[in-house]
């Protein structure tokens, strides 16, 4: 079985920890807070940390194989974990994803299923736009047959404030290929992703 690997490295603008910590510290105190008590006086640099690794992917290599023996039936990965950050508030939002694909020439190694998802989520994200760009790069670097992604998660934006939401879960789902145009393949993805099961 032949493997190919390809580096896969996120594109960022540089980054500034000091600037970020900066920030935090005026932030904090415009909404009041002492950042003098023995409880917060380190919490500037711990959020800029936070946020930093929220919103920076990590590179990986994308690892594929010769589909030698003529796999053609669907490769599923369900209950990825995922956490990403509404663009809007900037509150995390938390769930899962499943992703599968009907393969080609080519498989994937199973893990870099949750690195694809990990790529896409770490930043400042839409859940609809996040569950179309791990379908489109699947299907880009892929070439599958089929490719689809469903994503539940919780949005503490709607949770913590506003309506106050608590539990409520929002799905979206992209469906490409032959999981799209057909009609028993996409009740199969569907059947065996279970989304809602928790």
């Amino acid at each position: 079985m032949t493997a190919t690997a390809e580096r896969v490295i996120p594109r960022r603008t540089a980054a500034d920890p000091a600037g970020a910590e900066h920030a935090a510290a005026d932030f904090l105190t415009a909404l009041g807070l002492d950042l003098s008590a023995p409880g917060l006086s380190e919490t500037p640099a711990r959020m800029a940390r936070a946020y930093a690794e929220l919103l920076t992917p990590r590179a990986f290599d994308l690892t594929t194989f010769d589909n030698e023996e003529g796999y053609d039936e669907l490769v599923l990965a369900r209950a990825i974990p995922i956490r990403s950050v509404c663009e809007h508030h900037l509150l995390p939002f938390i769930g899962v994803a499943h992703v599968g694909y009907l393969p080609g020439d080519r498989i994937l190694g199973l893990s870099k299923l949750a690195r694809v998802v990990e790529l896409f989520a770490h930043g400042a994200q839409v859940q609809e736009r996040l569950t179309r760009q791990v379908a489109d790069w699947l299907d880009r670097h892929l070439h599958a047959r089929g490719v689809g992604v469903v994503i539940e998660a919780e949005h503490l934006c709607m949770s913590l404030r506003g309506v106050q939401a608590v539990g409520a879960r929002t799905v979206t789902s992209t469906l490409l290929g032959t999981l799209r145009d057909d009609g028993r393949s996409r009740a199969e993805f569907f059947a065996l992703a279970r989304p809602g099961d928790r």
